[in-house]
């Protein structure tokens, strides 16, 4: 089949797609039509993306370029280089990764995926990273679940900069308790010896580590480590929503 045809068969195929499984807006829930988008335009307006000056090394706001660093970060050892953060992690963004996360709507991903890309197309192709690496999930809740959120946002980042996705690069062999309901000293603890080395080795490797909140920095300080130490080169840290400085 030549290469236009296709292109025409998988266009075909999506709009099929489309019709019987219809896409859903991540910020409204709406049903957008075939063709017109990953989001509602009139709700592109009401998530609140991350605007400079940022911390240089999270990529949380800060309110002076001055400072450098946010306030976490200033009083926090963090073992990756740098890190990129698309949205600020408010009340519309934690509907919306709320129902990505545990209402089942996978196709947010594309969306998530896009808007990092636009954003930070040019800083993630300087990093020239070997790897994306998503935040595993324990195993019993990817059975419940059916998917590792950061690795479906991984995919489809890893096909836009042509390196490929380690799902296995780390493993969450602890069930934690969910760090949304501990304090930022819990959060530390309760995350303590609960990732290690995968079957899929990172040993030299320029990692890029995804998921989908960052907000004290304690589960990418834990997932950075355990790379580190199994080798890894340098680890970045790309995520889709942070939150806000504290200070």
């Amino acid at each position: 089949m030549k290469a236009k045809e296709k292109k025409i068969v998988e266009r075909a195929g999506e709009f099929l797609l489309g019709m019987l499984y219809p896409r859903r807006c991540p910020v409204c829930d709406g049903v957008i039509p075939v063709g017109k988008g990953l989001i509602c335009p009139e709700c592109l307006s009401k998530v609140r993306m991350v605007k400079e000056p940022v911390c240089l090394r999270c990529g949380k706001e800060i309110a002076a370029a001055e400072a450098e660093y946010c306030y976490d970060c200033s009083r926090h050892e963090r073992s990756f280089v740098r890190g990129y953060a698309m949205a600020v992690y408010d009340r519309t963004m934690r509907d919306s990764l709320s129902r990505f996360k545990n209402g089942g709507r996978m196709d947010y991903a594309d969306w998530y995926a896009e808007a990092l890309w636009e954003r930070f197309a040019r800083e993630l192709e300087g990093l020239r990273a070997d790897c994306l690496v998503p935040v595993p999930v324990h195993r019993s809740r990817l059975s419940r679940r059916g998917y590792n959120q950061a690795g479906l946002v991984a995919k489809r980042l890893g096909k836009k900069l042509g390196i490929p996705v380690l799902h296995r690069a780390l493993i969450r062999h602890r069930n934690t308790r969910a760090q949304k309901l501990l304090s930022g000293g819990e959060r530390g603890r309760n995350l303590e010896g609960a990732f290690c080395p995968g079957r899929q080795p990172a040993a030299g490797l320029r990692v890029i580590l995804l998921d989908d909140i960052y907000t004290t920095g304690a589960t990418a300080q834990a997932c950075t480590r355990a790379l580190l130490g199994a080798g890894a080169r340098e680890v970045y840290l790309v995520c889709i929503c942070i939150g806000e400085n504290d200070e």
